[in-house]
């Protein structure tokens, strides 16, 4: 299941990726949506994204001395970074800040596993991490201008024995080492299952020269150590190759996680042992010393910390040690570590889990606090996120909707939506939890469900569209809204209603369609985006697939005809919308499109997310033609104030949702990304062509623009005196008037013939903008 990847030239080449040359363009920066209610409390950190499969260190981001959090989500290969930031009135006075601006620190070529450790006895923690297969690259925590950053030291660790020359230290690809000292010399060591079979632990210690193991030098000083065999089943092993005892039931296990802790106190390292396809962590504890250790049958136990309260996740739990709740001694934090949940099917919410440690010293006292360290600050609705905006109560404010991919709930695995209800005002929303299961879909066992809110048949009132994976194909369903506009949405599931195919096909959908058919996609995991992309005011249907059964790419295009049973009113028009592709020419995998202003110019733009991670906007696309020109490099960071990609996660499981909408009254749309992780991230934009306002203000200063076109002067009117600016679609300022008068003349002399903007401010702000064709 595991790839070997070119790491070197990533790791060498390690600057993000191209950036803005100037923090003045358009773009998107991180910033809450507003706040997040649910039961009593108000998520510190709900928009973080959720989380799944977090392998934890701690690093100083910010270089005030205090240690910060760092989280790498195998499953995703996506870097979360968080702030020990200052909390009066908590009981611990600190807390764990979402800041989402130090992720570029890490390169966005990590995949399997990241570990931070000081190999250089610098105080700075270094990144050891997975590469081509199961070696392991090393890269310098260095500051640069008061800011981390990593350089490559080796991208592939070595090591001596009972032979000739060095060797390649592997760790294969699925299991994580541990990385500390064993011995107490104060060097790094690492211990491992053995890359092939992953059933005997070895143990590299760091022969590095003086006191410090910075010249990274390792020696095999054992391929088994404690005499210790892993045997096939869960907890189950065996010594100096006697029989297999097992500690729990018989499972199928894969690969290994290790954690080095002196559990007993009595100055050597013991061994916590997670396994693939096993919920427990099992407690090895070395009765000998560091350099004979001693395992025996009763050292083993499959309860740790207690029978009352063991450390188990559903599958594959891994364990790091650090201090969590902000008292100066290190807890344990179990975490799933699996590759992905495409055969599990297990629950991916509250799988984090804390034991916090109340010893002073001597061996740890370890008490389980919670099954949802960190996730119970952010919204986390299992896997697979997908938001959608409306006013769904009539109240004037914009709800959210937050479907999943599935949760195990009850022993079934089924996909549900979330509602969360906006309590706040126009300019501060408050999002409440109301409905894990809004209307009872759980009950219908769908997978993969994408909403969307939409006036499907033009009555002014918002309609429910969903994709779901329903009995084997994907089918798109809405249900009518029979409220009046502006009341309660009211939505009957018995009079949910399936889009039909199109073309000869009479069965939904048919077995073998016939090529150009233009049959819906049915792959799981199909978005749908409704938006009007003729301009004709009918909303038609942007779909992102990974459909292959029939002609088409990830992005297809279906028109609505205006006319006829709705359920039949969208026809295939272009089944390779945009001809969007990855880096590589190829087609980009689990696409999820979404349509709205967001640079401000006036028209719609295509924004896009897909299994590389990176979102890509489309400004204007209405106005492209063939192949749609793209940017990437969009989300501002105010650590380096430029704009850089966006670093979702590279995986080919992981499948995104987006959602656009003005939810604070600022004129400009908030975006939300929907992760594989089961949470969401929030978007506001920056620099913006037009100033936001709101439309009454905007109308009250009747702009008027003549002629348009223009070619040598413009004629500019407004009901009262305005201040003047003509801007270009990137947003630059091409023409200023800084007299307040009710009509100017615009010299558009030495403009290039294209589109621009007229911003007209009056003097108590409010803003109208109109476009204006040069000729």
């Amino acid at each position: 299941m595991l790839r070997s990847y070119a790491f070197l030239l990533a790791l060498l080449a390690f600057s993000i990726g191209a950036r803005a040359q100037s923090a003045s363009r358009f773009g998107f920066e991180y910033r809450a949506a507003g706040k997040v209610v649910q039961g009593t409390d108000t998520l510190a950190n709900a928009w973080a994204g959720g989380l799944n499969t977090p392998q934890f260190s701690t690093i100083d981001l910010n270089n005030d001395g205090q240690p910060d959090l760092y989280a790498f989500d195998h499953e995703s290969s996506r870097s979360y970074t968080f702030l020990n930031v200052a909390a009066p009135g908590t009981t611990a006075g600190r807390r764990w800040l979402y800041a989402p601006q130090y992720e570029s620190i890490f390169p966005d070529s990590l995949r399997g596993w990241a570990l931070l450790r000081d190999y250089d006895c610098d105080g700075r923690a270094d990144l050891f991490t997975y590469v081509n297969g199961g070696n392991i690259a090393v890269l310098r925590n260095v500051l640069v201008n008061g800011q981390v950053q990593f350089q490559l030291t080796t991208r592939q660790l070595r090591f001596s024995g009972n032979f000739t020359g060095t060797a390649n230290l592997t760790v294969g690809g699925y299991n994580l080492p541990a990385i500390q000292d064993v011995n107490g010399d104060g060097k790094l060591d690492i211990m491992t299952y053995d890359f092939i079979n992953a059933v005997y632990i070895e143990q590299y210690l760091n022969t590095s020269p003086g006191t410090c193991g910075s010249a990274l030098t390792f020696r095999l000083n054992t391929d088994n150590w404690g005499s210790l065999r892993a045997c096939g089943g869960c907890a189950e092993y065996m010594f100096n190759g006697q029989a297999c005892f097992t500690a729990n039931k018989t499972l199928h296990t894969g690969g290994h996680s290790l954690l080095l802790v002196d559990l007993d106190g009595d100055g050597d390292q013991d061994l916590l042992d997670g396994r693939d396809n096993c919920p427990e962590l099992v407690r090895l504890l070395n009765q000998g010393t560091t350099a004979a250790p001693v395992l025996t049958q009763a050292s083993i136990s499959a309860s740790f910390p207690s029978a009352a309260a063991p450390a188990r996740v559903p599958v594959f739990p891994a364990g790091y040690s650090f201090d969590a709740n902000f008292d100066g001694r290190p807890d344990l934090v179990v975490a799933p570590n699996m590759l992905n949940n495409q055969a599990d099917l297990v629950s991916m919410r509250n799988n984090v889990q804390l034991f916090t440690n109340s010893a002073a010293s001597g061996a740890p006292a370890f008490a389980k606090q919670t099954d949802a360290f960190l996730q119970n600050t952010m919204i986390d609705v299992s896997e697979g996120a997908a938001p959608a905006f409306g006013d769904l109560d009539g109240d004037g404010l914009t709800d959210l909707l937050v479907a999943n991919h599935a949760d195990r709930v009850n022993n079934v695995y089924r996909a549900t939506i979330a509602y969360y209800h906006n309590s706040g005002t126009r300019a501060q929303p408050v999002f409440q939890l109301v409905s894990t299961d809004y209307l009872g879909l759980s009950a219908q066992r769908l997978l993969a469900i994408k909403p969307f809110l939409v006036d499907l048949n033009r009555d002014g009132a918002l309609d429910l569209v969903y994709a779901a994976w329903d009995r084997g194909t994907n089918v798109f369903t809405y249900i009518l809204n029979t409220a009046r506009p502006g009341q309660p949405a009211a939505y009957d599931p018995s009079t949910a209603v399936i889009f039909k195919p199109q073309g000869p096909a009479t069965t939904s959908p048919p077995a073998n369609p016939a090529p150009t058919q233009g049959v819906l996609p049915y792959t799981m995991g199909d978005v749908p985006c409704f938006t009007d992309v003729d301009n004709d005011g009918f909303v038609d249907l942007l779909i992102g697939t990974n459909e292959v059964r029939e002609p088409g790419m990830s992005l297809r295009y279906f028109r609505n005809r205006g006319r006829g049973r709705l359920d039949s009113a969208f026809v295939l028009v272009n089944n390779d919308f945009g001809r969007i592709r990855t880096a590589t020419g190829a087609r980009p995998d689990n696409l999820a499109p979404s349509v709205a202003d967001f640079d401000g110019d006036g028209l719609p733009d295509l924004l896009t997310a897909d299994a590389t991670g990176y979102l890509r906007l489309f400004s204007n696309y209405r106005a492209q033609v063939g192949i749609f020109l793209e940017r990437t490099d969009l989300l501002y960071n105010s650590l380096t104030n430029s704009y850089e990609p966006t670093r979702l996660g590279l995986d080919p499981y992981s499948y995104y949702g987006l959602a656009a909408a003005d939810v604070n009254g600022d004129g400009a749309p908030e975006l939300l990304v929907g992760t594989q992780a089961g949470g969401l991230l929030s978007f506001g934009t920056r620099n913006r062509v037009l100033t936001a306002t709101r439309a009454e203000a905007a109308a009250a200063l009747a702009l008027s623009v003549y002629p348009n076109p223009a070619s040598a002067s413009a004629t500019v009117e407004t009901a009262s005196p305005t201040r003047l600016t003509l801007l270009d679609l990137t947003g630059r300022v091409v023409r200023t008037l800084d007299g307040a008068q009710r009509r100017h003349v615009l010299n558009l002399s030495g403009l290039a013939a294209g589109v621009y903007v007229v911003r007209a401010v009056g003097a108590d702000g409010a803003t109208a903008v109109q476009r204006l064709a040069v000729q």
